[in-house]
Order: structure tokens, then sequence, then C-alpha cells
């Protein structure tokens, strides 16, 4: 079933609902399990938003589209290469990216995130759509000077853990195909990236089954699918925006 839902502040406390139109009906219970309509309704223009879930970890794919990978001149990967990202970095739309205090190109990476709503602990390929509620829009913000600095510590999660290094939102959207879906990203007005989600090395599925051989995935977990090519720097003051059809645009000001 093709919905939207939100986490959106209301009186100082966090609650959600589905959107419908320019409205969004709060629900109570458990967003990926039984919930009912409180009857309060919103209008979405006037919500102070939050991150579309409440991860225990968010996971970022790399080197994880055959175009990007092609570019780079990247080996092909024989299993997902994945990294965590600290949950000081989660931010909603509409949250300024904060400029780190150290020096250093800032890049966005537009990205699919798929949102965990079932626990998952090593399972299937075939059955891992069951564990999958629905799917947001992601902005793995990296410091690009730091990853490879240290010729003996490739520091991935320092140059991506930084505080609202990881943008999320502005809904999670279910019944969707991931397939089909594209991903845009434009920087100031200009578009910067374009790229199918159908040319991912790993599917939806298959990156599900595989991390949950590793970790149990719980509901509200997100991994981030991985970027193409586009990828570009932000300077301060930058407007980035992630939009995918059927989940909408996540927008955040760097610095």
């Amino acid at each position: 079933m093709k919905q939207q839902w939100v986490r959106f502040e209301d009186a100082g406390k966090a609650t959600f609902g589905t959107v419908e139109g320019d409205a969004v009906h709060e629900h109570q219970g458990d967003m990926y399990g039984r919930s009912e309509l409180t009857g309060r309704v919103f209008v979405l223009a006037g919500l102070k938003l939050l991150t579309p879930s409440e991860p225990t970890k968010v996971i970022a794919l790399w080197n994880n589209f055959h175009a990007l990978g092609a570019k780079l001149s990247l080996p092909v990967p024989a299993e997902p290469l994945y990294l965590l990202k600290a949950p000081n970095s989660f931010a909603a739309h509409g949250d300024a990216i904060k400029k780190p205090l150290c020096e250093g190109k800032v890049v966005f990476e537009g990205e699919l995130g798929i949102v965990i709503g079932k626990t998952a602990t090593a399972v299937a390929e075939a059955d891992a759509l069951d564990h999958v509620f629905g799917y947001t829009c992601a902005n793995d913000v990296t410091v690009a000077d730091i990853l490879n600095r240290d010729a003996s510590f490739a520091q991935w999660v320092r140059a991506k853990g930084f505080d609202t290094f990881c943008p999320m939102g502005p809904v999670v959207a279910t019944g969707l195909d991931p397939a089909t879906l594209v991903v845009t990203t434009v920087l100031n007005g200009e578009e910067r990236q374009n790229y199918p989600i159908s040319d991912m090395r790993f599917s939806v599925q298959r990156l599900v089954s595989l991390i949950s051989q590793d970790m149990t995935l719980n509901p509200g977990d997100v991994i981030l699918c991985g970027t193409s090519v586009g990828v570009g720097s932000m300077k301060p003051g930058s407007q980035v925006e992630i939009g995918i059809e059927g989940i909408g645009k996540l927008s955040n000001r760097f610095g």
C-alpha cells in the first residue's frame, strides 16, 4: 500500500502520521506495526519535521553503483562494502548541515535510504522485502579531504560522522518498487545528480539479506544504498536538495 509517513514535533513531543495532500493525519501506536488514527489533523507546511525514523544505526554503502565504479575504475566488490554513520550525524528535512570546525572539501551524496520495519537477522533474500517498511531520501555528507590523508588508515567514520552529516526525509514512503526509482540532487538550483536505482550492484533485497547476516537490523534502521556519478562539493550557504519521485524532496542548507 502506497503511503507517506512522517515524524514531527507537536508541543515539544515527537509524534507521527500519514501525509494526505497538504495535511498530516496523526496516528498513535507503532508506525511499523499496529497504529490507529487519533483524529487530529495538521497542516504539513507548518510542522517541524523530525528524522523519518529513529535508527539504532545507519549503514552506508560504498561502490554500489556500476556507473560510479566504472568512472573511478574501482574493482567489482564481491560483497557489500559499508560503514556506519554516527547517531550525532542524523538530521531532518529543513535542518542546517553544520560546517565542521576543521577545514576541507565537504561533498554531498544523494542517496536512497531503505527503512527497516521488522527485525531482520540472517534473513533469506527471498524474504528480505518483508522486513522493509519503506524508503526515504538521504544525503551522505562527507569531508572528502579526511578520507585518505593518513596512508595507514582510511577515515571513513570520521569523514562521514560529523554533526548533521546524515540528513534524511522528508517522509518514509511505502509501497514503492525501488528498482523504478531515480535519485536527483540539486545544488543551488542546478541539477548535479540524476541516476537510477536499477544501476545498483546489490539490489535492496540482497543488501538487506547480506547485511542481516552480519548484524541484526532493527525497526527504524536505515541502509543508505550508496551514490552514483555527480557527487560534488558544497560551499557554506549552499542549498542542497535530494529528490526521489514518490518520496519527495529532502532540502537542507549547508553552513
